[in-house]
């Protein structure tokens, strides 16, 4: 060995130890730096100088990498974490907005008012409420429901709103994710690595993983592939982007995050982005839909009610509610065809009604079944619904008989008119089509955001009908009884439940899913805080032992220093004797 190779190794020490202290500094310098991961200086020992039959004798150290210290399974675990938190803290902060919108328990609330509208009904059976009060009742909670539902609509629009933002934010993290890609394969093919670009890189895949719910994949060049919900978006320097549609199903919206190349569908459940979505598909939209069949349900029971009530006198005239074109009158109430009734939410049955016709004069009253055939069979006794019966059928039964004329108005409207000196009136409607077509309503519209009481009877509240016919006989209270009776009447429309029992599942369910959602927010904190726990003991800077590596670094550089001062010496020597 010569003292020049000595000089040599002494220098590689030299220039190890200081490539070592940088490194340190570099890490304590960054200790607080938020998602920085510490970096690792390898040594490695130089190709040794063969020495013959002796052996081989060493030439140095050398630095073989200098890498950041990071688990890969740690790091997506925890990405996984974020996702799921943000998930339940977006689902929390919505359905606590819808129950803050429904005030439930408040005595400002749906219970309240539906309670009070069949109290009110129940106060007229007992003539303690006059028709006027009772009209101005119905009118109140018709738009309280106006109301509330227009409140659910407006977190849903929130949320729409957030989530638009939310996936744009989500592509520009994408694109920059896919820029770093490039750089990252640029810098990496001459084999330094790019230990900054790769932190960035990763605090981006974090920020990401708070929208959706995101995996990556690391191929050989360093880049990442990134998928969202199991799809890639990311693959190397493309991102194919994500966009976001509506669809609807005639009854609801529904939002779904595609990919923007293709419209493909995304299945998200984590992130800001899949919390939003879950709240608002399933309780937000499956609110509305209680809302509208509650009203639906509570327009056809009342009104099914009321069409056959009639008050101290029968009716000289009655227009129906249910405009139906020319093209729908003559085809059966129960076809798919007919598109004014199948778009209804509520549907008449196969039975029939009465129609009393009282001379005014002498009280003769005169009753006529009209029989509504919607079997679904036809008169061969096929399946079929070419003979049952249509709103013309109806009319021209109607017409037909003895000093009652029926017509169909301008705007399809079923229109009866008494002869002069006669009133009418309906009763034991086990088919339910006056209501459906609205003859006598009490109730007009079809879900929430349109019911309300029928025009002429808010003008004028003695064309109240809170009596009706029983068994040939005239009793005075008998419709308003029968409606107060449908708080406690469960329907089988409603799986049984009665209308206010409905709701209550709903807001109990409402309550249930709140809840959930705070005790998985609480759970899923847990463990992130534990995962960036352990994340902080891998890959966190640790100043004491940092400060350890600059004492190493320290004296390894003494020591190489030490190495070349004594090889001079020795050289200094050598040339003074020769």
């Amino acid at each position: 060995m010569s003292l020049t190779a000595a000089m040599l190794i002494g220098r590689s020490g030299l220039s190890a130890s200081q490539a070592g202290v940088q490194v340190s500094a570099n890490n304590i310098a960054n200790a607080s730096t938020p998602g920085y991961s510490r970096q690792i200086m390898s040594l490695a020992p130089s190709r040794g100088q063969s020495l013959g039959a002796a052996g081989t004798i060493g030439r140095g150290v050398s630095i073989s990498d200098i890498r950041r210290q990071v688990s890969s399974a740690l790091q997506s675990r925890l990405w996984t974490s974020q996702s799921d938190e943000a998930a339940a803290s977006a689902e929390l902060d919505s359905l606590s907005s819808l129950e803050s919108s429904l005030q439930e328990l408040t005595g400002n609330d749906f219970s309240s008012e539906l309670a009070g509208f069949f109290s009110t009904w129940s106060e007229a059976a007992n003539l303690e409420q006059s028709s006027t009060v009772v009209v101005q009742q119905g009118q109140r909670l018709s738009e309280f429901m106006h109301r509330i539902r227009k409140d659910v609509v407006g977190v849903r629009d929130q949320i729409q709103s957030q989530l638009g933002g939310l996936v744009t934010q989500a592509n520009g993290l994408l694109d920059q994710i896919a820029e770093l890609n490039k750089s990252i394969a640029r810098i990496e093919r001459g084999r330094p690595n790019a230990n900054e670009l790769r932190d960035t890189r990763d605090m981006l895949v974090t920020s990401l993983s708070e929208l959706v719910d995101v995996s990556v994949v690391e191929q050989s060049g360093g880049q990442y592939d990134v998928m969202v919900a199991g799809t890639p978006v990311v693959l190397g320097a493309r991102n194919l982007g994500l966009d976001i549609r509506q669809d609807s199903d005639g009854s609801r919206l529904t939002s779904v995050v595609t990919l923007a190349t293709n419209g493909q569908p995304l299945n998200l459940s984590g992130g800001n982005i899949g919390g939003l979505l879950t709240s608002r598909d399933i309780g937000v939209e499956d609110t509305l839909d209680s809302l509208d069949e509650i009203a639906a349900q509570l327009i056809y029971q009342v009104n099914k009610l009321h069409s056959t009530g009639q008050g101290s006198r029968g009716m000289t005239t009655s227009t129906g509610l249910l405009g139906i074109p020319s093209e729908d009158r003559t085809r059966p109430l129960n076809s798919s065809l007919n598109g004014t009734l199948s778009s209804l939410p509520f549907s008449p049955e196969n039975g029939g009604f009465y129609v009393n016709v009282k001379q005014q004069s002498s009280g003769l009253v005169k009753t006529v079944r009209v029989n509504v055939d919607l079997d679904g069979i036809t008169n061969a006794g096929e399946s079929g619904f070419d003979d049952d019966t249509s709103a013309e059928d109806i009319r021209a039964a109607l017409d037909g008989m003895d000093n009652l004329t029926a017509s169909f108005t301008a705007a399809g409207q079923l229109k009866i008119d008494a002869d002069a000196g006669y009133e009418f009136s309906f009763s034991d409607d086990t088919s339910g089509a006056l209501a459906v077509l609205g003859v006598n309503a009490y109730f007009s519209g079809t879900t929430a955001a349109n019911i309300g009481v029928r025009a002429d009877l808010l003008s004028d509240p003695s064309r109240l009908a809170t009596g009706r016919m029983e068994n040939g006989a005239f009793v005075a209270n008998g419709t308003a009884l029968a409606i107060a009776d449908l708080q406690t009447t469960g329907l089988d429309s409603l799986g049984g439940s009665t209308i206010q029992e409905h709701w209550g599942e709903r807001v109990q369910q409402i309550g249930v899913d709140t809840q959930y959602a705070t005790d998985r927010l609480d759970s899923t904190q847990i463990v992130r805080q534990s995962l960036e726990a352990q994340r902080s003991a891998a890959s966190g800077v640790s100043i004491d032992e940092e400060s350890i590596n600059l004492i190493n670094y320290q004296k390894q550089y003494e020591g190489s220093a030490r190495v070349i001062t004594i090889a001079k010496d020795l050289l200094d020597t050598l040339l003074a004797t020769i």
